[in-house]
């Protein structure tokens, strides 16, 4: 399979589980054989919450992914397409003895119940409590270390007490070393988007010797735009806004420059003078509150899902 291939590369759904499907079968013997191989990888690690395996591309040039669960059929496609292996779904029926083994836990566990985006009401919302599973799988397996990812905020939210439950947990209750620090992926990915994530990580401390001795990675510079991002030629009609739409003349009022990039804020727009794109959420592509817009040479359009 085509591990390069992404959903934005116009594959129906169907056509990519055929895909992953006629591979499964195609390699059935092979897999067999890479089961032995598995069990002897070093370093082994779970995707939990998984989405499009984002998290998973910084451990797969170093391990195994042992096993991988993400409940959301459009992500499920796009991981399939990623990494040729669909991830299972809800984690929530699964018993913690059916998780394979592994070294590391990874989890960007459901920000919604905490985002200010949302209707922050963490623990009382079915998504906040999805913590609680990892927490007993963290509790059965006892790896070394874990990454925890989610927004930032988590760490104000119902004035601290969250995350305060949270880091006391990992840290009185299952006997890890905690780190955590709100990261802005600008800062230290070179990516021109603003998007502010708190990072929370773990060491074993019956496992990892120096289980102390760690420090987030230094700021670097942002050396690209928007603009190295964005393809010039013509979108489909899907994703411009033509006269016809209610809010066209506003729009084509207020976006005139082809050289930046504008927000969408539901009762107006602004320019993003950073250069950088404002947090790409899962609502913009349906009018949200903070929707990333450009004028091209075609018109004023949104993004497609090849820039993002």
């Amino acid at each position: 399979m085509n591990n390069n291939l992404s959903v934005s590369d116009e594959l129906s759904k169907d056509e990519i589980y055929e895909m992953y499907f006629d591979q499964e079968n195609k390699n059935g013997s092979k897999k067999a054989k890479e089961s032995k191989k598995t069990s002897e990888v070093k370093l082994r690690f779970i995707d939990l919450f998984a989405g499009i395996g984002g998290i998973r591309l910084a451990f797969d040039p170093y391990g195994k992914c042992v096993f991988s669960s993400e409940w959301d059929k459009n992500s499920q496609l796009t991981y399939i397409a990623n990494f040729g292996e669909r991830p299972h779904g809800d984690i929530r029926p699964f018993l913690e003895k059916d998780i394979p083994e592994h070294n590391i836990l990874l989890a960007g566990f459901p920000c919604q119940a905490f985002s200010v985006a949302g209707y922050r009401k963490g623990f009382k919302d079915t998504r906040g409590t999805l913590f609680f599973d990892i927490e007993r799988i963290l509790e059965f397996h006892k790896p070394e270390s874990f990454l925890l990812e989610n927004v930032k905020g988590l760490v104000n939210h119902d004035g601290g007490e969250t995350f305060k439950t949270i880091k006391g947990i990992l840290d009185k209750e299952l006997n890890y070393e905690v780190f955590a620090q709100v990261l802005d992926s600008r800062n230290y990915a070179n990516v021109p988007q603003t998007r502010e994530r708190i990072f929370i990580v773990g060491f074993n401390r019956d496992k990892v010797k120096n289980y102390g001795k760690f420090s987030f990675p230094e700021k670097i510079p942002l050396t690209k735009t928007i603009h190295d991002f964005l393809d010039a030629d013509k979108k489909e009609d899907k994703y411009y806004y033509h006269p016809a739409h209610r809010y066209y003349g506003e729009l084509n009022e207020m976006i005139t420059k082809r050289d930046t990039i504008y927000q969408w804020r539901r009762h107006y727009v602004r320019e993003n003078k950073s250069n950088a794109c404002p947090t790409l959420t899962a609502n913009m592509g349906t009018g949200g509150h903070n929707v990333p817009i450009i004028r091209d040479d075609f018109g004023i359009r949104k993004l497609t899902p090849r820039d993002c």
